[in-house]
């Protein structure tokens, strides 16, 4: 059985080493005596699939990779480049899109994260006042929640594109969501999403962020197995130590071979939730972390 290799983006001012932001891990994977690829990144994003793996060898066997975030369809695009030259990603395009994008895997984990519904789009477009109203009343029309896209949130301005205080003030409603998509522009991701906002545990650094921020654990899953439990990358230093028990088997049940979870454990001490699910490839790493385990046992997959 071939052993996976690893594929990071490369430094787009050095193209024969891997992006500083990913350098330690290629390290590390090196010191592990593990194998590692580079792509181009940004011709990946401008449609040039094919020029971008041309630095991957042909017949590379199966592969993971460990990135930037990227579209479902330029991760698609990647897979299909990449099979023509032999290799294979161990997650298929199906699978990076039902871990990456919250409609592919709110199904499996409603009930252990915050409620939410989405309005989809086709482009950098706020939904309308018909449409707004329609998603506010299938959250149920009242309290408090907070505006994303099916992959991430402004939470850094958080009074500004990310938190409404009231979901029955549809005019508030409007300004967050028009501003959130303003400011998302071409990133935007498949559309825009309205969730319950839930009380959490807060940083207690003294962080200015730490209204808005709950103390998170960033669980990584191989296979249905964590295979690394740590603190979110927003807040490296924190210690955490979440209760995976009901959320084994929701992940399981996803399917998907390479995601990890976000915790967070409630205000109220009733339980740890679900904050976000995601592609394990596309999952950035705290600060200051041990990743042997999790690179040891993607190169052993």
């Amino acid at each position: 059985m071939p052993v996976p290799a690893i594929i990071f983006p490369s430094d787009p001012f050095n193209p024969r080493r891997p992006d500083p932001h990913f350098a330690w891990e290629a390290r590390l994977l090196q010191e592990l005596g593990g194998e590692h690829h580079l792509i181009d990144h940004d011709a990946l994003l401008a449609g040039q699939a094919e020029e971008a793996v041309r630095r991957v060898p042909q017949g590379s066997g199966p592969l993971w990779y460990r990135g930037w975030m990227m579209p479902s369809a330029s991760y698609a695009a990647f897979g299909a480049a990449l099979a023509g030259r032999g290799g294979e990603l161990l997650t298929s395009a199906a699978g990076y899109a039902t871990a990456h994008e919250l409609p592919g895997w709110y199904g499996v984990f409603d009930g252990a994260t915050p409620p939410s519904v989405w309005i989809p789009s086709a482009g950098a477009v706020a939904p309308g006042p018909e449409e707004l109203a329609e998603a506010v009343a299938r959250l149920g029309g009242h309290g408090p929640a907070i505006v994303k896209d099916y992959v991430k949130s402004r939470k850094h301005e958080w009074h500004e594109a990310c938190y409404v205080p009231e979901l029955a003030d549809l005019a508030a409603v409007g300004r967050v969501v028009a501003r959130f998509v303003e400011l998302q522009g071409e990133f935007l991701a498949g559309g825009v999403v309205l969730r319950r906002f839930e009380e959490f545990e807060r940083a207690p650094d003294g962080d200015a962020a730490a209204d808005v921020r709950p103390v998170e654990a960033r669980v990584w899953w191989l296979d249905g197995e964590p295979v690394l439990v740590g603190p979110h990358p927003d807040a490296p230093h924190h210690e955490v130590d979440p209760d995976l028990t009901g959320v084994r088997s929701l992940v399981r049940t996803l399917g998907c071979r390479f995601v990890t979870t976000d915790l967070a454990s409630r205000a109220d001490g009733s339980g740890w939730r679900v904050v976000e699910v995601g592609d394990g490839q596309v999952s950035d790493l705290p600060r200051g972390i041990d990743a042997s385990g999790l690179l040891s046992s993607l190169i052993a997959a």
